[in-house]
């Protein structure tokens, strides 16, 4: 009775006292990249209502493009004015975090989805249906795979330009993430920028019915792990009396000293604060793909559109390892002893787990997949190691691999049979010898996966084991350098299955892309090179942007 008394004398006093009721304090500026991709994206879906379907596509590939470059020129704005170092703050309302973190993650996000936004617009690849070019998406994604509505939307030549506002609606929520800095905005950006991804995976225009088990899977898995996330979100406010990441941080490390009446009975308890730390933990590695919440990741990305993992398997990582870095280093840095066994258990597991289950891999989309979840526990060996040091390795790995995996998965659109992608790894023997420039590409990407020197991969391994040793975590650099021992042997593999083995006669061809792909594919490589060659600018840069404001 007494909790039913307390709400209700809150509701007497706000209505007793209506005009003492604070307005929010907004500051637009800050929050002007998000905003910006965000406004785009209900542009986009007036578009599709209002303008004509032939003039749709070139409309939402401006829009997006626009929308992309202008946020990024937003962030760098806010960097160049100080709000990554001494300007650095809190924003709307304790909801949002404006800092180095925040500002470096949001601009890698920015220009990787400004990049995957030039796949979505391939059109060349496949030949053209009726007279029409058509892309990677389903004609009609709501009809029944290989009905009569299919069909005839096939050979009307429809496309599905709402791609284009679903991908900016997804790019929003993970602006939001790594810059949240309560656990309720934390979690309405997952869902922001989760929901639109379930939508994308079942587009895939050939092989309907596996995009569809896909998006299914990653459904379903992904609504596990949003329910452990607000579970331990709720625990965790029972622990605290607050959801904001300083009154949490607060409580953790000096002990309730304001005791919130209603939470009495449970502010202060260990119990709820461990268990509840655990399932926000498991909610953000399941969106790292980490070992053992790894299970929707290969499925995935091999049944979604390859534009579409590409996007997901750069842009969404980053994200993910930003939330948690935030997390660990904000919110828990006084739970240290506790958590850092456990991670150091998962970033071992992920790092062979990975390794060692791809080697078994016959297709090209679930070996990049498992190479993905290796990567992982690489950059969880930088999380550990718990010092700018660490925070800083950290960034600038997740900018390397975004590119080299984006150029990767654009590469693998070119390579098509007559049932679209060869995705077979048997298919691209040879492939050396048929289109040496692909091929070579391609190599440059697996060698920088693989971590060899002269690439963005070494510069950025190097970087998180580094940290990681001086932090005293030496066993763990030991099964990282072992774990790359063994990922090497599967991506050298493949280089020599393209150069050094015959090609087929009825093996795949490669398509010639339009500007947009090549495009892609150009930076990519560009920024492996440069990230490997001349790493240190951009490893200086991260370690400016490697302080959290608390």
């Amino acid at each position: 009775m007494s909790s039913v008394a307390s709400v209700h004398s809150l509701w007497t006093v706000a209505a007793g006292a209506p005009g003492k009721i604070p307005a929010p304090h907004i500051e637009y500026t800050e929050l002007s990249p998000t905003l910006i991709v965000l406004g785009a994206a209900v542009i986009g879906i007036l578009i599709e209502a209002l303008v004509p379907r032939r003039n749709r596509y070139y409309s939402q590939l401006l829009l997006s493009l626009v929308a992309l470059a202008a946020a990024f020129a937003a962030v760098i704005g806010l960097a160049a004015g100080g709000f990554g170092s001494s300007k650095a703050h809190i924003a709307a309302m304790g909801a949002i975090a404006v800092d180095g973190p925040a500002l470096f993650l949001q601009g890698t996000i920015l220009l990787v989805s400004l990049i995957a936004v030039f796949t979505f617009a391939e059109r060349r690849l496949d030949p053209a249906a009726h007279g029409n070019r058509v892309d990677s998406f389903a004609a009609q994604p709501a009809a029944v795979p290989g009905g009569p509505a299919e069909q005839a939307a096939v050979k009307a030549g429809f496309t599905t330009t709402e791609v284009f506002p679903i991908v900016l609606f997804a790019v929003g929520g993970m602006l939001i993430f790594p810059a949240a800095n309560d656990l309720l905005t934390l979690f309405i950006a997952l869902e922001v920028f989760s929901l639109p991804l379930y939508i994308l995976c079942a587009l895939a225009r050939r092989q309907r019915l596996l995009s569809q088990e896909a998006a299914v899977k990653y459904f379903l898995l992904g609504a596990f792990s949003s329910a452990f996330l607000l579970f331990g979100v709720a625990l965790l406010y029972g622990y605290a009396g607050t959801v904001g990441y300083a009154g949490i941080a607060e409580v953790v490390s000096d002990g309730a000293k304001q005791i919130d009446p209603a939470l009495a009975g449970t502010m202060g308890n260990d119990a709820l604060l461990l268990i509840g730390a655990a399932l926000v933990l498991v909610g953000l590695l399941f969106k790292v793909g980490a070992v053992p919440f790894h299970m929707w990741t290969p499925d995935v990305y091999q049944g979604a559109p390859t534009p579409v993992t590409g996007f997901m398997a750069a842009a969404t990582k980053v994200a993910a390892f930003g939330a948690l870095l935030r997390l660990l280093y904000v919110v828990l840095p006084g739970m240290r002893w506790d958590w850092q066994p456990v991670m150091w258990g998962v970033a071992i597991i992920t790092m062979l787990g990975g390794a060692i289950v791809a080697i078994t891999q016959t297709d090209i989309k679930r070996l990049l997949a498992y190479s993905s979840i290796a990567h992982a526990g690489f950059i969880l060996a930088g999380v550990i190691a718990i010092s700018e040091d660490g925070v800083s390795s950290v960034l600038f790995y997740l900018a390397a691999y975004s590119f080299v995996t984006l150029g990767a998965f654009a590469v693998v659109t070119l390579v098509r049979d007559a049932g679209g992608e060869a995705t077979a790894l048997s298919k691209w023997a040879g492939l050396g010898r048929r289109s040496p420039l692909v091929a070579a590409v391609f190599a440059v990407f697996l060698l920088a996966f693989a971590g060899i020197p002269l690439t963005s991969g070494f510069a950025g391994k190097f970087a998180v084991f580094k940290a990681a040793a001086q932090s005293g975590a030496g066993w763990l650099v030991v099964v990282g350098v072992l774990s790359s021992a063994i990922a090497a042997f599967f991506y050298i593999r493949v280089i020599v299955l393209m150069f050094f083995n015959e090609p087929k006669a009825d093996g795949p061809t490669v398509a010639v892309p339009s500007p947009l792909t090549t495009t892609a594919i150009a930076i990519g490589v560009t920024a492996t090179l440069v990230l490997g060659l001349a790493p240190q600018y951009f490893l200086d840069l991260a370690g400016h942007a490697g302080v959290f404001v608390r």
